[in-house]
């Protein structure tokens, strides 16, 4: 089985972004916050506020406990894009990305002599070098593996700053000695429902067979599992949908009309993110709005094929508009928003009056889903 992944991984990528264009935060502990509040949480932390046992998700407060000299930077997120950008083209002036999966993660595919691990550590040192000699405070860990799944695992094994490589004759043993959170796919709620299936090791989640494992996850998430585990790359089948949409309750704060808007306005852009990840286009808009006490608002609209999500919300806009004024006394208790008459984003023809996107607002897509996946969904 061949070296067949590298995986790029930025290390305390916020934090270091800005200890690279803020020489006074440089070898200081730091927070990065989403807005300057003492009620909220840190984003990101450099590895030396992390020697205090901060991470990501901790509050202020507990954070200036830990480390009473912590310095409290806000996000400049479009300066993290920014770098995004031109950190991927650093790697790709090296060796081709293959695939982007985060704001501060990027695998690339080994072939060839670069499957050979001598020469795969080759070629990490030297991805390493070309980033150093621009943005020394951006670090990056590698990991390098027969699949990207292994390769992430060994990604995470030596940080900050390291490059581990695990191979077929690795595998399993290199494996048992990590916890089962530390594998990709394994959360908070993924434990404990392994837990109650008597899988507390990464060696007794590696025993299990197909059908076991498919059991323990409830899917066939469970089996692409089984191959993770062996360094083999799952296929993954893109199934042909017929529509893609997000709804929910209201909670009874937000039963406005304005919040009924906002909601959606975020169900949008959620279902928007998916589509594009599906290399979809829409060229079919419903909203539907239950109301209590009664009948239902739905509206929908045909546009021309898109994924963009400014052009989607003119569109829910407009929609929005053909709501009666009389339904701002009521009450609703549910949106949703939907897309339907998908065609596929690499095919598509775009008609007389419709320009192509152009690369900047490809580019703002790009970035918001890289935001909200990295901060959350529905962050921007």
């Amino acid at each position: 089985m061949s070296l067949n992944a590298l995986y790029v991984d930025f290390n305390s990528y916020f934090a270091s972004v800005e200890q690279q264009l803020r020489p006074e935060l440089r070898g200081k502990p730091i927070g990065v916050l989403p807005v300057m509040a003492e009620t909220t949480c840190c984003i990101a932390a450099s590895y030396e506020s992390k020697a205090f046992g901060i991470k990501t998700g901790t509050m202020v407060r507990d954070a200036r406990k830990l480390c009473k000299d912590i310095i409290f930077v806000e996000a400049r997120p479009v300066l993290y894009v920014e770098y995004h950008h031109k950190l991927i083209e650093i790697v790709e002036s090296c060796t081709h990305v293959e695939k982007v999966l985060s704001i501060d993660e990027m695998v690339c595919k080994l072939t060839g002599s670069q499957q050979v691990k001598d020469n795969a550590l080759k070629l990490a040192a030297k991805i390493k070098r070309e980033i150093n000699k621009q943005y020394p405070f951006i670090r990056s860990s590698i990991g390098i593996a027969p699949n990207t799944f292994l390769a992430k695992t060994a990604s995470n094994m030596q940080k900050p700053d390291g490059c581990v490589v695990i191979e077929e004759c690795d595998i399993p043993q290199k494996l048992f000695s990590l916890k089962l959170r530390a594998l990709n796919g394994i959360g908070r709620q993924m434990e404990a429902r392994l837990k109650r299936y008597k899988i507390e090791t990464v060696e007794q989640l590696y025993a299990l067979n197909r059908e076991q494992l498919r059991a323990a996850w409830g899917g066939v998430e469970g089996e692409r599992y089984y191959d993770k585990l062996r360094g083999i790359e799952p296929y993954y089948v893109k199934n042909a949908r017929s529509s893609l949409g997000h709804s929910h309750v209201m909670p009874p704060e937000q039963r406005t009309i304005e919040g009924a808007k906002a909601v959606l306005h975020r169900l949008l852009q959620k279902a928007a993110m998916r589509m594009r990840s599906y290399d979809l286009l829409t060229s079919h808009i419903s909203v539907k709005i239950k109301l209590r006490d009664q009948p239902s608002f739905y509206a929908e609209s045909n546009i021309s094929a898109t994924d963009n999500t400014l052009k989607l919300t003119d569109a829910l806009e407009a929609l929005f508009k053909a709501l009666p004024m009389a339904y701002n006394k009521i009450e609703p208790v549910a949106v949703g928003v939907n897309f339907t008459a998908f065609s596929n984003a690499q095919d598509a023809a775009y008609d007389l009056f419709t320009e192509k996107p152009n690369a900047n607002e490809v580019k703002l897509n790009k970035a918001l889903d890289i935001l909200n996946l990295k901060y959350g969904k529905n962050t921007v």
